[in-house]
């Protein structure tokens, strides 16, 4: 018995040591995902919070999930991003979601990219020209055979078929149909459960995905971490925009022109400089055709000065001609998804007409006015209805004003001299040649 017993002991350590091995040889597996949301034209901001979000799975281990809505670059290297996808030695999962989200030009590449592409029911995928929104010629990039045979090859190597390529926006359906996807899913929950289990490959090697979310105490929990811009890049990356370039760069000289018509500089004035600041910033960021930049901001200089010339003539029609000629010359090579609307170049240029041409020039003539008539009250006689310590009110000419005192409290009833005018403020002094209670000024 005991000799035969030997043979079977050994079969069975050895069906041990078989899968042992076979189990050591398995794809390692991870139960961590790191979501980066990826929102609007990919601009430096954006570049770099995906470059920071990929090595930052790649430190901790975690497959990246890039929740993607993008028509594509903007003035950033678009394949030099996708291989950075296409190396990460971490799962990177591309999903386009939810509807109506896009993945046209240098996005459609990142789907390419991936070890898995997935696509909601709703979205539109392609086309892949242009590949970045300010060189909408591609004069800068690989022509679109090269990029072709390059998402084949990165295919190829993901053990996923060779993708079709699209010449218009395609549905998820078709582009599941056409490989240019491998999973429809309606949400990022549905998306980890349907992917859950597969095993992907990476610049590292095969990886199983542990990616379902926990909806029992008995099922594995997995981490699940959320990342997006932070309220600084936010501005940055809304800023980074022809339409919104334009539009500060009109409202921030409109501010600045409000300022010059007034006595001071106010809130205004300081909205308008922050409002140009941010304007600079976006045109390091979105290449311009400086020619309409520089006939954009002349025209606004020209309406300008025809408010503070009084008059509303020769200069106020050369205004508005390079204001129109530089809205739509300002951002002219880029692709039209990302052009101004020439409804938005309308509507600013009438705003334009009645803002300099009418509502500064009304402001201008009432300010003159009042200016007339504060230099009229210097140097009258008045009385105070209140203790000035060093401000209260003063009766002068007829009228109730606020009075401030040059030199310590006054108290009410004594008769007063204007010395100055600061804005709507009479600096006044106890009238030295008045005597006891003196009935108060008349007109």
């Amino acid at each position: 018995m005991r000799r035969a017993a030997l043979p079977i002991a050994s079969a069975v350590c050895l069906l041990a040591l078989v899968w042992i091995g076979t189990a050591s040889a398995q794809a390692p597996a991870t139960s961590r995902v790191l979501v980066a949301k990826v929102d609007g034209s990919i601009d430096r901001t954006v570049a770099g919070y995906l470059t920071d979000s990929l090595a930052e799975g790649e430190r901790t281990g975690a497959a990246v999930v890039i929740q993607l809505d993008s028509a594509g670059t903007l003035d950033q290297p678009a394949v030099e991003l996708a291989e950075r996808i296409f190396g990460s030695t971490v799962p990177v999962i591309v999903w386009v979601g939810p509807a109506p989200a896009k993945a046209q030009g240098a996005a459609l590449l990142f789907l390419y990219a991936s070890s898995v592409a997935a696509v909601a029911p709703g979205v539109g995928v392609g086309p892949l020209e242009p590949v970045d929104l300010v060189d909408a010629r591609n004069a800068l990039l690989p022509d679109e055979a090269a990029l072709e045979r390059m998402a084949s090859g990165w295919a190829e190597a993901r053990d996923k078929p060779a993708p079709t390529f699209p010449a218009s926006a395609l549905p998820a359906q078709e582009a599941l149909d056409g490989d240019v996807a491998q999973e429809v899913a309606a949400s990022l929950p549905d998306l980890l459960s349907e992917i859950d289990g597969s095993t992907v490959q990476t610049a590292a090697g095969s990886v199983t995905l542990h990616t379902k979310i926990a909806r029992s105490a008995s099922e594995p929990a997995i981490e699940v971490r959320f990342t997006e811009l932070g309220p600084i890049d936010r501005i940055l990356h809304a800023v980074a925009s022809p339409a919104a370039i334009y539009l500060l760069l009109v409202l921030g000289l409109a501010g600045i022109a409000f300022e010059l018509t007034q006595a001071g500089f106010g809130f205004a004035g300081f909205a308008g400089l922050g409002m140009l600041g941010l304007a600079v910033y976006g045109l390091t960021v979105v290449p311009a055709f400086w020619p309409g930049i520089v006939l954009l901001v002349a025209g606004g200089v020209m309406l300008c000065a025809d408010v503070l010339l009084r008059r509303l003539g020769v200069l106020t029609a050369a205004g508005v001609a390079a204001f129109l000629a530089g809205s739509f010359l300002s951002f002219r090579g880029v692709a039209p998804v990302i052009r101004i609307s020439p409804w938005l170049i309308g509507f600013l240029a009438l705003a334009s007409v009645l803002y300099y041409g009418f509502a500064l020039t009304v402001a201008q003539r009432s300010r003159e006015r009042i200016a007339t008539t504060q230099r009229g009250l210097v140097g009258l006689v008045g009385e105070t209805r209140g203790e000035l310590k060093p401000e209260g009110p003063v009766y002068v000419k007829g009228t109730l004003w606020r009075g401030r005192s040059k030199d310590g409290p006054i108290p009410p009833g004594t008769r007063v001299r204007v010395r100055g005018v600061d804005g709507l403020v009479l600096r006044v002094e106890p009238d030295p040649g008045a005597g006891g209670d003196l009935p108060p000024s008349e007109d």
